[in-house]
């Protein structure tokens, strides 16, 4: 049914939440910004960068946006990367959907540089086909980065499915015209995934790919 799969990165396979967290709440500190709750900050993972900082702070000037920017990604990459971790089974279900033979894809808000550090750093290349991030192409939920990658896998809307966990992410594939699975344990809670009606909400990675190979 399906032979693309297409996952988000923060959130759905990488447990790096409170990082990304700790780093925007630095960022705001370090420039002397109303230093906002983990909870508001949680709210615009998934998004680019750009789009990030601009809902935190709509009313920001650009110059110290750009700076907030920079602060983040410089907190960001200055934690130590060997403590992002994948979530459980998260290596053991890459390499079993890809065994079965699908293509496996990346659609993240992440940078390209971001992206690419981590993958080299861990020796996770080898699980993917392909990968858009957010500064190559227009941020969730505009639908660009899965028409590319649709359009680089020769692969028909109804051969794709996006797996992420967040509103961004699903809003992203209905308006691209793909299905989609939500995941619970990221940071969008089940109400808000269920708005853009998945195909289910799994609670580990696991159940993914049992469905996928039933």
């Amino acid at each position: 049914m399906y032979s693309l799969i297409i996952f988000d990165w923060d959130g759905t396979l990488m447990d790096s939440e409170a990082h990304i967290v700790e780093s925007m709440q630095a960022a705001m500190l370090e420039q002397q910004l109303e230093v906002l709750s983990a909870t508001t900050v949680r709210n615009i993972i998934g998004l680019g960068l750009p789009e990030a900082v601009h809902t935190l702070y709509p009313d920001l000037p650009e110059e110290p946006r750009k700076a907030l920017c920079e602060g983040y990604s410089h907190h960001f990459v200055a934690g130590n990367p060997a403590t992002l971790e994948l979530f459980p089974e998260a290596e053991v279900v890459l390499t079993d959907l890809k065994a079965a033979g699908l293509r496996l894809a990346v659609a993240t808000g992440k940078t390209r540089k971001g992206l690419d550090r981590l993958l080299a750093y861990n020796n996770w290349h080898s699980y993917f086909h392909g990968s858009r991030c957010a500064d190559e192409t227009s941020s969730k939920p505009h639908p660009q980065m899965l028409h590319e990658l649709l359009a680089e896998f020769d692969c028909p809307p109804e051969q794709a499915l996006m797996v992420g966990d967040t509103e961004f992410d699903l809003a992203m594939a209905a308006n691209a015209g793909i299905d989609s699975v939500g995941v619970s344990y990221g940071v969008h809670d089940v109400p808000r995934l269920q708005q853009y009606r998945p195909r289910l909400v799994i609670d580990h990675l696991t159940e993914l790919r049992d469905w996928l190979l039933c």
